[in-house]
C-alpha cells in the first residue's frame, strides 16, 4: 500500500493499534467481514472517524461490502511495521525492566528482545527468559556486533538522557522511554515517552467527575 506517511497525523497513528487489536479479536471469532458501522459499535467511535482514519492509508473498504477483516488486519500490521522484525534491548533490569522482559506479547507483535543491560553487578549474569543480563559497560561492544533497532529505557530519570544519547550515537533508531521524563535527544530517532501515572491520573479525573 502506497501512501505518504508524513501527511498522517500522530493522532491517527495512535489509533491504529486499537484497530489492530479489535480486528485480531474479530479473527479469533472467525468474523471475516465487517462494516465501519459494526466496527464503530464495537469500538465506541464513530464510523466516520474509522473511515477517515483508514482513508489516510488508502481506505481498504468496499461500498456495500465493508472491510475484509484479515486483509485489513495485515495491512494495519504492515503500516505499523510489525513485520519488520525489530530487535530491542532493555536498559534496566529492576522491577519494571523485568516485567517488560517477561511481557511476551511484545514478541507476538513482532518485537524481538535480544539483550538486557544493567549497572548492578549483582544481577549481571542472571537470566530473564533465557537472556543473560549484561553490564551497561558492554553496551557499545554489543550494539556494534549486533543489530539493535529499539532501546527500552527502564532506568531512573537522572541517568536516562545520557544512556539514550549513547544509544542514538550507536545507531539505535527508536527509544521506548519508561523513565518518567520526556527525552530531548539530538539525532534522528523516534521516541515514545510512556508515563504510566498519566493514565492513572486520567482515571482519577473520571472517577472524580462521576461523583
Amino acid at each position: 500500500m502506497d501512501y505518504e506517511r508524513k501527511k498522517v497525523s500522530i493522532a491517527v497513528v495512535r489509533r491504529l493499534p486499537r484497530y489492530y487489536r479489535y480486528l485480531e479479536e474479530l479473527l479469533r471469532h472467525d468474523i471475516t467481514r465487517i462494516s465501519s458501522k459494526e466496527l464503530s459499535q464495537r469500538m465506541g467511535v464513530t464510523a466516520s472517524q474509522i473511515r477517515q482514519d483508514l482513508n489516510c492509508f488508502g481506505g481498504f473498504g468496499q461500498q456495500g461490502y465493508g472491510y475484509n477483516v484479515e486483509y485489513l488486519y495485515k495491512e494495519i500490521g504492515n503500516i505499523l511495521g510489525l513485520y519488520n522484525g525489530y530487535r530491542s534491548i532493555i536498559i534496566g533490569a529492576g522491577n519494571l525492566g523485568r516485567a517488560l522482559a517477561n511481557h511476551t506479547s511484545f514478541e507476538r507483535r513482532g518485537f524481538k528482545l535480544v539483550g538486557i543491560f544493567d549497572v548492578n553487578r549483582e544481577v549481571v549474569g542472571k537470566e530473564i527468559r533465557g537472556i543473560a543480563i549484561k553490564h551497561l559497560d558492554e553496551l557499545e561492544e554489543y550494539i556494534k556486533a549486533n543489530k539493535v533497532d529499539i532501546g527500552i529505557l527502564a532506568i531512573p530519570k537522572d541517568s536516562v538522557s545520557e544512556v539514550a544519547q549513547r544509544l542514538v550515537d550507536l545507531g539505535v533508531k527508536g527509544l521506548w522511554n519508561f523513565s518518567y521524563t520526556d527525552l530531548n535527544i539530538s539525532g534522528t530517532v523516534a521516541i515514545e515517552n510512556v508515563h504510566l501515572s498519566d493514565s492513572l491520573m486520567t482515571l482519577s479525573y473520571q472517577i472524580t467527575e462521576g461523583k
